[in-house]
């Protein structure tokens, strides 16, 4: 075993230690060894005495590292419990010894050792041997000689000595385990509240334990260990006392470690004084008459009896008396409080008075303890009232500030404690503060003792009526029936009593307080217990305490002074406001102090709604002035440096405490919902008390009223409507008692207040409107036959309000309120409405004849929310009255947007009629008789029902329909431009919408009634409109002369409006036209009405504008394209439609150059487009004629094209348009003879063959031919001179529009020529080369133009050609061997080929800088020089002919050959 092992090696060193002076101990160790190794367990060495003799022995020795090791070991044997029990005299009288030896390890070891065998089996019994092992300890401690460590160890041993004995005692009376503490020692919190819940935690614990204990019964016998414990308690007793010790071996002991001793066993052991007789008789005839004499004020105590500490450990003990055995010592503890008490009042050491105080704090903040005293002493008639003398100490301490020469600044230490607490801190001094600034904290923290001490006994109050609330002894305050007070309960009982004792002293205390201080901490805990107590008094129906705290409360929270104060500049005679918050600039401040009182009068007023009942009126008063505060843009709270905009306190980043407290005050009011009904109508009664009062005020005071009646008028009203929009589920009782306070609030001469009372009408109607009892009532009343029912009577009552306001009177304002609420009403319950719908639009009808724009603008919003939202909750019969109400506003001249937005809602309501709740029967559309003798006319079938309502039958659907035509076709002449193009627009969005609904009779309506007739219209006012210019809206004057909005040129006059109108008339025949042809092509007339289309477009090629023309084009052209491919297009349709083509074209040179190019272009787009899409209706004379049209176009574009674009080069933008759709234009198989046609026609615009030939390009081809160029490096591309440029000549045909042209028709040629078939290629082959040949002669002029840009160019390609070859010569010989990186190879190469193509004019060569000698050469011989860029570039070509690059010295040399032909060195024969 482990322990074996041990114990050996300590007997080897115990020999090698005593090898050499006692060999004796060294033997014995040596035997103990042999005889240790035949023992296999510790319980064997007990029995054997050779081992422990061994030990001993070396004790006896008395040297120290002998001596160590035998202690040790002793030590050791005696925790594994290998001690005999009879050697315990042997062990004390060993130990003994060694307590006298003067070496501190020895004796510190033998400290050890004791408390060991204490803590062992061996603990002694024998009164002797507890004797001997304690009084070894005391002798130790009262030892001079002893180190402090010594002394300090022999003080725990004695400790922990003492508690093993009575630990010992506990054990054998039987007693419950555990140690009974008293409340003091739990941590303080960092607050009241949590020092009280926690000692009601604690006491409920301490309860349990003492219940559990066993019999309450006290035993007078003891066991011997009680005896022994007793005998320990009455020395302790008599040394504390400052006798002497009949039992413990010890003289004298120092009487603050008595009595320490004496406070732990009373504060840990309080089972043994309550059931041990003995005990409780020490307890109470020594102890406390100990105690009683250490209380004594009235003398000066000597020595230590005077100190600190020795009266901090008499007054706890004291409190542990009071608080575990006042039941049983009620004299003795009525006693120790009164003087307690007494001490507050004496002048006394202020050490002194703090160390009463915070007793006294202790007891208030225990629950069970200041229950208990109470209940002993206050409610018992025979005592003192011990806790009501105990809040007068206190609240004596706190009011003794107001004498004190340093007030201020104890008050601000207070307030810095509260702090530091509530953070979780100790509050302390810094190390240098002065005498005086430790008097000032000496001083604040008897207050702070004593406001804590306060708020101790409010939050007990608090505790205990909770406790009763939960036990049923009193109702809760937030309960649903009316509450009766029933107060039989005990806890009950003593809550009332406790309240009227002590009510009064703590609201003087507190208050006074509270109004004297500023910190934020100490301000929160002394408004909670405020809340806590107020609560209180509600719970026990303590009236005079609850209105006195509330009074007390609201003055904390916010003051805005009347008029009469205002103009004084001071408050008023009764006010009793501590703070000033109102300057005479009319600001608010809220302090945290107002602030936090304020909310902790929202929550008052949260826990007692139903208990208030006339005390809500004081409530209010508070209330409205915050809701005043809130909404002044001078208030603000004390942080903020300067007032602060409101809009910007609202929208600021961080919630502000005017955003909590808004919160709050409306969250009151919301819960009313939870309050009983009796509790609901005392809280409107106030609110109309309230508004009733400031109203008399606003009426008989002169002037304007004071914003802060109407703020308290506002209030009230906007509270009411909460509490009514919370109480919906139960409107009925305060329906009468709210509107009635409205109706009268409407009939005030003041302005504010009428606009008041309307608002609050309007969320009135919308509350009760949208409740959950008007929504059964509604359901209700759907399922009922007969009229009237209960839900129209409802709805009338409801609606009918705001028809009187409006026709009765003449405000206008009133007038805009009743249109306001009847907004708000249809937008959010329209949908609930049936039977007062005739009413409402014969309304709004009226208010759209109003000069007035907003009431126009206010009348228009209600109908736009029927016909968009109403219109499937309207009653059919009502329909027609809903489109013609529209028309009205559709036709106003006050409000040009609500004209332009009515006309949409007429397109909402044909897509309700067409697809609503009148949606199509199954059936499909009749089609039309093939024998053409009458149509069966498809249309919608409407089956379902309407709301109740009839179906409503075709002939209804019909009028409607044609009635909104109708109204459509009237605004399509209306002068004002928007509303006319609008009307248009609907109309036609609207056919094309619904046109497969419309039967074939209602197109012809609509086509011959509405379209045809809005064409002719809008045409014959585009044509006899004016032409003057328009000034727009004048914004104001400048320098004296009006300033007019700007007007887009193409707008600027009336006849350009209507031309605008027309386009739109024109685009949506279009939309008709590409949608229903089929369908419309088989009516009546139809083709009449096609002709008159086209000759609107003729006309229109000749009068009308750009835009009306383009409009008819894209007009025929969208129908054509629409239709021809699916074969739908008859060619008669297909042939008008080419006729009106060749008209427009003949025609276009009547507009502008510009304009006549986009007709010209729209043209031929379409015409290509048409013969793609219907090119299999094509026959060789449409073919013929379309090549006319073409023909026709490019002439007219040459005939309008000026010269400079022209000589430029430039390419037409109808020449770009006829090359974009030649390859279209392929004839198909049955029109194979057009392709010679085509041909020949492209063939004419190419230049004859008496053009000047171009002789550059095979002088470039002779110098690039294969002789010259290697296989790798051959020129692909057909050189282009640079700088020679293509102009017409004289002898070019007439047809030839420009050489840029010809140019780019060349390839279509080609391609065309491509695709035709073998023997229309065979006849124009011969025709094709000869036209290509003619383009590539050149051409005998040259352009100034184009001499100068060639000039400029070929001089920019010189220097940079010339710099890329020098930056590649420098490259390649810094790289040495290493490659070329291809990009920079690839770019090289690229120059190179390019230059060998270049062909260079005379003109141009001119500015190239050339050796005059050479210049005048090449001059003289004409033939030469035609690659002098060369020349130039010469040096460059030298040096890289030896390039490592084989494709670059390849190149060079093609480049040197080139020079040499050019310079005719080549035709040099050496030989010769």
């Amino acid at each position: 075993m482990a322990f074996m092992a041990v114990l050996e090696s300590d007997l080897r060193a115990l020999s090698t230690e005593a090898r050499r002076r006692y060999p004796g101990v060294k033997d014995g160790a040596e035997h103990a060894i042999l005889k240790l190794r035949t023992l296999s367990n510790p319980s064997e060495i007990g029995h054997n005495e050779d081992i422990l003799r061994i030990f001993l022995m070396a004790c006896e020795v008395k040297t120290v590292k002998i001596s160590v090791i035998g202690l040790s070991c002793l030590q050791k044997l005696i925790s594994h419990d290998a001690v005999a029990p009879s050697a315990l005299k042997e062990i004390l009288s060993t130990l003994k010894d060694h307590a006298d030896m003067a070496d501190e390890s020895i004796q510190l070891k033998t400290l050890q050792t004791i408390l060991i065998i204490l803590q062992s089996r061996l603990l002694p019994e024998n009164e002797d041997d507890m004797a001997q092992a304690l009084g070894i300890c005391l002798r130790l401690l009262e030892n001079v000689r002893s180190s402090d460590s010594v002394r300090n160890t022999a003080a725990a041993t004695f400790r922990q000595a003492v508690a093993l004995i009575f630990d010992h005692v506990v054990g054998a009376e039987s007693l419950p385990a555990g140690k009974f503490s008293s409340g003091s020692q739990i941590s303080r919190t960092s607050s009241v509240t949590g020092d009280v819940n926690r000692s009601i935690n604690f006491s409920e614990s301490l309860e349990q334990d003492f219940l559990s204990g066993g019999s309450s019964l006290m035993r007078e016998n003891l066991s011997k260990a009680g005896k022994l414990g007793l005998r320990l308690l009455e020395d302790l007793t008599a040394l504390a006392a400052g006798g002497s010790a009949t039992w413990l071996w010890v003289s004298s002991l120092p009487r603050t470690f008595a009595l320490d001793i004496l406070e732990f066993i009373l504060s840990n052991y309080a089972v043994m004084f309550r059931a041990l007789v003995s005990y409780e008789q020490v307890l109470r005839h020594q102890i406390c008459s100990l105690l009683m004499t250490s209380l004594r004020t009235n003398a000066e105590h000597e020595g230590e009896v005077g100190e600190p500490y020795f009266r901090r450990l008499v007054l706890r003990s004291v409190a542990h008396i009071i608080r575990l055995y006042s039941s049983s010592l009620t004299t003795e503890c009525e006693v120790f409080l009164s003087m307690l008490v007494k001490v507050t009042y004496l002048d006394l050491p202020l050490w002194h008075r703090i160390l009463v105080l915070e007793l006294l704090r202790g007891f208030c903040v225990e629950a069970r303890t200041l229950r208990i005293l109470f209940q002993n002493f206050d409610m018992n008639p025979k005592n003192t009232n011990i806790v009501e003398n105990m809040v007068k100490a206190l609240a004596h301490v706190v009011s003794s500030v107001q004498v004190q020469d340093t007030s201020e600044e104890s008050l601000a230490a207070v307030a810095g404690m509260f702090s530091s607490k509530a953070k979780g801190v100790e509050w302390s001094l810094d190390n240098d503060a002065s005498n005086a600034a430790v008097i000032v904290a000496s001083e604040a923290h008897a207050i702070t003792l004593a406001v804590e001490g306060l708020l101790g006994v409010v939050f007990t109050v608090a505790t205990l009526t909770d406790e009763a609330v939960d036990v049923g002894e009193l109702e809760s305050p937030r309960c649903d029936s009316d509450i009766q007070a029933n107060f039989l309960g005990k806890t009950a009982v003593l809550c009332i009593s406790m309240v009227d004792s002590l009510w009064l002293t703590t609201l003087d205390a507190l208050s006074f307080i509270l109004s004297r201080s500023q910190g934020e901490a100490i301000i929160l805990e002394i408004l909670k217990g405020y809340q806590a107590f107020t609560q209180a008094c509600g719970v026990l129906r303590a009236v005079e305490p609850l209105n006195s705290f509330l009074a007390s409360l609201c003055k904390f929270t916010i003051y805005i002074p009347n008029e009469a104060e205002k103009r004084s500049g001071m408050h008023s005679p009764g006010s009793k406001r501590s703070e000033p918050l109102v300057d005479q600039k009319d600001s608010i401040v809220l302090t945290p102090k107002n602030v936090q009182a304020l909310r902790t009068l929202f929550n008052i007023a949260h826990r007692l709604h139903n208990v208030l009942g006339p005390s809500w009126v004081l409530v209010l008063e508070t209330l409205a002035a915050l809701d005043l505060a809130i909404h002044s843009p001078h208030a603000t709270t004390q942080e903020v440096s300067s007032s602060v905009p409101k809009l910007t306190r609202d929208f600021s980043g961080q919630y502000s405490d005017f955003h909590i407290l808004s919160s709050l005050n409306s969250q009151l009011f919301e819960s009313s919902a939870l309050m009983h009904i009796s509790a609901v109508k005392s809280l409107l009664s106030a609110l109309s008390q309230l508004s009733h009062q400031s109203m008399h005020g606003t009426l008989s005071s002169f002037g304007q009223p004071s914003s802060q009646k109407i703020g308290s008028i506002r209030f009230s009203v906007e509270r009411m409507i909460s509490i009514l929009v919370n109480n919906l589920h139960r409107v009925e009782p305060l329906w009468d008692l709210v509107v009635g306070h409205f109706l009268e609030l409407a009939e005030n001469s003041d302005q504010h207040l009428r606009n008041l009372a309307l608002d609050a009408l309007d969320q009135s109607i919308c509350a009760v409107l949208g409740s959950d009892q008007f929504q059964v009532a509604h359901s209700r009343g759907n399922d009922m036959e007969t009229t009237p029912t209960e839900l129209q009577a409802l709805e009338c009552v409801v609606i009918s309000p705001l028809r009187v306001l409006y026709f009765s009177t003449q405000s206008i304002d009133v007038r805009i309120g009743s249109l306001k609420i009847l907004l708000h009403v249809l937008e959010r319950h329209g949908d609930k409405l049936q039977y007062s719908w005739l009413d409402i639009l014969e309304m709004l009808r009226s208010v759209s004849n109003a000069s007035e724009k907003d009431l126009v603008t206010l009348g228009f919003q209600s109908l736009r929310v029927i016909m968009n939202d109403g219109l499937s909750t309207i009653p059919v019969d009502c329909l027609q009255v809903c489109i013609d109400v529209t028309g009205a506003y559709s036709a106003q001249k006050t409000e040009l947007n609500i004209s332009l937005t009515a006309v949409g809602l007429l397109w909402t309501t044909i897509d309700f009629i067409a697809k609503g709740p009148l949606h199509e029967n199954s059936e499909e559309k009749e089609t039309e008789q093939t024998d053409g003798k009458k149509g069966e006319e498809g249309s919608l079938n409407i089956s379902s029902k309407f709301n109740g309502q009839s179906p409503l039958n075709v002939v209804d659907r019909d009028k409607l329909l044609f009635s909104v035509f109708s109204l459509l076709q009237k605004l399509g002449s209306d002068e004002r431009p928007e509303v006319r193009n609008s009307a248009v627009r609907t109309l036609f969005q609207i056919l094309g919408s619904h046109g497969q609904k419309l039967s074939k009779s209602m197109w012809e309506d609509c086509l011959w009634n509405y379209v045809f007739p809005i064409l002719d219209r809008s045409s014959h006012m585009a044509a006899t409109s004016s032409k003057d210019e328009w000034q727009g809206k004048e914004l104001g004057t400048r320098g004296g002369k009006a300033v007019h909005m700007l007007i887009h040129h193409s707008r600027n006059t009336a006849q350009k409006q209507w031309d605008e109108t027309l386009v739109l008339v024109l685009g949506g025949i279009a939309r008709l036209l590409r949608s229903f042809f089929p369908f419309l092509r088989s009516l009546r007339n139809f083709w009449s009405g096609w002709e008159s289309l086209l000759l609107f477009v003729k006309n229109s090629s000749l009068n009308g504008s750009k835009e009306v023309t383009l409009a008819a084009i894209n007009c025929l052209q969208t129908t054509v394209l629409s239709h021809s491919p699916k074969g739908n297009l008859p060619l008669p349709y297909l042939k008008s439609v080419l006729d009106v083509y060749e008209i427009v074209l003949q025609n276009s040179s009547n507009y502008g150059s510009n304009a006549a190019g986009k007709v010209r272009q729209e043209i031929l787009h379409g015409l290509a487009e048409l013969y793609v899409h219907a090119q299999q209706m094509f026959d060789s004379a449409m073919y013929t004629q379309l090549l006319t049209v073409m023909h026709l176009a490019l002439g007219q574009a040459k005939i309008s094209s000026d010269n400079v674009e022209a000589e430029s080069g430039h390419v037409l933008q109808e020449q770009r348009s006829i090359l974009e759709i030649l390859p279209q234009l392929c004839p198909t198989e049955q029109l194979s003879s057009m392709w010679i046609l085509l041909l020949r026609e492209l063939l004419r615009y190419f230049p004859t063959s008496h053009s000047p030939s171009q002789t550059e390009e095979s002088e470039i081809n002779k110098a690039t031919s294969n002789d010259l160029i290697p296989e790798n490096q051959k020129m692909t591309r057909p050189e282009i001179p640079n700088g020679i440029g293509f102009v017409s000549s004289n002898k070019t045909e007439a047809l030839l529009p420009s050489l840029s042209f010809a140019e780019k028709l060349v390839p279509v040629l080609v391609d065309l020529f491509l695709q035709a078939p073998l023997v229309e290629k065979y006849i124009m082959f011969p025709e094709v080369v000869q036209g290509l040949r003619s383009c590539n002669e050149e051409s005998s002029s040259w352009s100034l133009t184009k001499s100068e840009v060639s000039k400029i160019a070929v001089m920019v390609v010189m220097t940079r050609c010339d710099y890329i070859l020098k930056r590649f010569l420098i490259d390649e010989n810094d790289l040495g061997e290493h490659p070329m990186p291809t990009a920079r190879l690839e770019e090289v190469i690229y120059v190179l080929q390019e230059l060998a193509r270049l062909v260079v004019h005379p003109n141009t060569a001119s500015v190239l800088p050339l050796n005059l000698t050479l210049r005048g050469v090449l001059e003289k011989e004409a033939h030469l020089g035609r690659r002098i860029h060369l020349l130039i570039l010469f040096p460059s070509f030298c040096e890289l002919v030896i390039s490592r690059e084989v494709r670059v010295r390849e190149l060079v040399q093609v480049l040197l050959r080139l020079i040499a032909t050019d310079l005719g060195l080549q035709s040099i024969n050496l030989a010769g």
